[in-house]
């Protein structure tokens, strides 16, 4: 029999002769060990270190009294629960109703009963084991549940990835400028002070910035020169599309991405697209995702452009805060510097081309 199938049952009485004839008593039942104490305070401190199934306890005790004691064990985060009973040698009603406020499980008189205290007993142990398997079941489900959302989780971000990726496969773009934008987003959801659940769900919001490109015609997606106006107004498009592929889902995570498709190019003074939304009226993840898109774009290498030294990158971003960027989130950005510069270190350009003569800037 393992340590877990024996019930431990505290007893507490001064009277060391009834202390001893109560544990002869309920020794008798099988598999129940027993820790008798002659003061309250020492089984208090046997039972805040230990994991007892019932305590049975005499009222009146130099020290802490029956009542006391009771009320210290439901204060307790692991005694709170615990089944408790008292022993008192009055037949004072309004004491047993005390006795039960404090949070007695049930109350025993003396001259006691043998055969009721052993049934009472039972029933308080009964009542533990009843208590100890819901708690058994309870962390099994919570488990369970925690690994069932992680499978769904991660089956979630593997479409998004390949989602978004298949977007990038029709632009010039490569497959590691989602993965370099996600952590600079996270990076600057950080340094903003927002929560770990925030920027893990922005974190994998990101790569879905661009993912409304999948309904952009070639002749303009993969133009190399210039965008006329019209087919620029075209190209702005792309946020709304994508916008529409994410959106009106339940899940947390592709409604932040759904957001982040649709305001990314939303700028702080009111003159982005597609909504010309103005300042804190754009959602943070867009005003996060419109610094880390922008540094990204402007550093990296692209059959249309050079990519340019992230000095000169640097100082774009701080010459358009507070027009182009909001100017928190770029301060954000700059806080994290050496975090940025270590991702981007860590997720090279995966087939950089050489670049044509022209640079231009597209979908800007």
């Amino acid at each position: 029999m393992s340590h877990a199938d024996v019930a431990a049952i505290v007893l507490v009485d001064d009277d060391l002769l009834a202390l001893e004839l109560l544990r002869d008593l309920v020794s008798s039942i099988p598999a129940t060990a027993v820790h008798a104490f002659g003061r309250s305070e020492e089984a208090l401190g046997w039972c805040q270190s230990h994991q007892p199934d019932l305590v049975i306890t005499d009222h009146v005790m130099p020290g802490l009294t029956g009542l006391e004691l009771i009320r210290t064990l439901r204060e307790g985060p692991d005694t709170a629960d615990l089944p408790v009973m008292m022993i008192t040698a009055t037949d004072d009603r309004s004491l047993r109703c005390q006795a039960l406020e404090s949070g007695a499980s049930d109350v025993l008189g003396k001259p006691l009963d043998g055969t009721e205290v052993l049934a009472r007993t039972r029933n308080m142990l009964a009542i533990r084991r009843g208590q100890r398997l819901l708690a058994e079941r309870s962390t099994l489900l919570e488990t369970e549940v925690r690994r069932a959302t992680a499978e769904i989780t991660a089956r979630e971000q593997e479409t998004i990835l390949r989602l978004s990726r298949a977007a990038e496969y029709r632009d010039w773009e490569t497959g590691t400028h989602i993965v370099r934008v996600a952590w600079y987003a996270r990076i600057t959801a950080r340094e903003l002070g927002m929560s770990e659940a925030d920027q893990e769900i922005l974190f994998r919001a990101a790569p879905m910035h661009d993912v409304g490109k999948i309904g952009v015609p070639d002749y303009i997606l993969l133009k190399p020169g210039a965008l006329d106006e019209a087919e620029f107004d075209i190209m702005k498009q792309h946020t709304v599309i994508g916008h529409r592929i994410l959106g009106g889902s339940s899940s947390e995570l592709l409604r932040v991405a759904a957001e982040v498709a649709l305001t990314h190019h939303e700028r702080w003074d009111g003159t982005g697209y597609p909504q010309q939304l103005r300042g804190s009226r754009i959602p943070i993840s867009g005003r996060i995702v419109a610094v880390a898109d922008s540094y990204d774009a402007l550093t990296s290498r692209r059959p249309y452009k050079s990519g340019w030294p992230s000095e000169l990158a640097w100082q774009f971003l701080g010459a358009n805060a507070g027009t182009r960027f909001d100017p928190d989130c770029v301060s954000a950005f700059r806080r994290g510097r050496a975090d940025v510069d270590a991702a981007r270190e860590s997720f090279p350009e995966d087939h950089p081309s050489e670049p044509r003569d022209r640079v231009v800037e597209k979908a800007e």
